[in-house]
């Protein structure tokens, strides 16, 4: 019996097309499998399940309950915390990436090879996308089809956005420099913003390591004596 066919049994039609959504937006270089990754969830929960009902004392209430929280911390752990890591990198790469790309429109207009130099000039995770898109290019595809997909691959929105705008672009004949650098001034707005939440974050954080450590540290140096007396008398 074939694995595909065995993951239909098990999940829902819409359950596969939202996972492998999911493994879509980990980017071109991801491995995982659907199949394999579908199964693997199956036989940890039945485990999940098997050992709590077994070896728990209320096995017959913390069984499902287990089951349940393992069922959303599967994805979570393997899927949501990547997706939203790689979104961050792309934000990031995409700053420098699109600034070329602008640099380049000022000089040619032709957008296929002025994505074609920007990525001969950077070495990023965006870069490497859209060198998915030229590669989708060569073999047959619109470049709008290819940056259509493109999107699916991408897990950021504010991305998506400007991607939306070549596509406009490329179809239309507008020009899409102006646009670029508004979308460009975003992102940097956007991850400047980020940087001062987590210093903000700083002085609570130190807080919260004060009370859990050195507090208790200089209760014991101020009691330690007095305990240490009352022991010894």
């Amino acid at each position: 019996m074939k694995i595909d066919y065995i993951v239909k049994i098990l999940y829902s039609k819409n359950i596969i097309n939202k996972t492998q959504t999911k493994i879509n937006l980990l980017g071109i270089n991801n491995k995982i499998d659907i199949n394999k990754y579908l199964i693997c969830k199956f036989i940890l929960l039945v485990l999940v399940f098997l050992i709590s009902l077994f070896m728990f004392d209320y096995g017959y209430f913390l069984a499902p309950l287990l089951t349940i929280i393992s069922y959303f911390l599967y994805d979570y752990l393997l899927l949501d915390t990547r997706i939203k890591k790689r979104a961050n990198i792309i934000e990031k790469d995409a700053i420098f990436f699109f600034e070329i790309l602008v640099l380049s429109l000022q000089t040619e207009k032709n957008l296929k090879i002025c994505l074609e130099n920007t990525c001969n000039a950077i070495d990023s995770e965006m870069a490497s996308e859209f060198k998915e898109v030229l590669k989708e290019v060569e073999i047959g595809k619109s470049l709008t089809e290819a940056l259509n997909a493109a999107k699916e691959r991408i897990p950021s929105k504010n991305v998506n956005n400007i991607l939306l705008n070549l596509i406009e672009s490329y179809t239309y004949g507008t020009n899409v420099i102006d646009t670029l650098n508004n979308q460009i001034e975003y992102l940097t707005d956007k991850r400047i913003l980020n940087i001062k939440g987590k210093i903000n974050k700083i002085p609570t954080q130190i807080s919260i390591i004060s009370v859990l450590f050195f507090i208790p540290l200089i209760m014991l140096l101020i009691l330690g004596p007095i305990l240490l007396k009352y022991f010894i008398s």
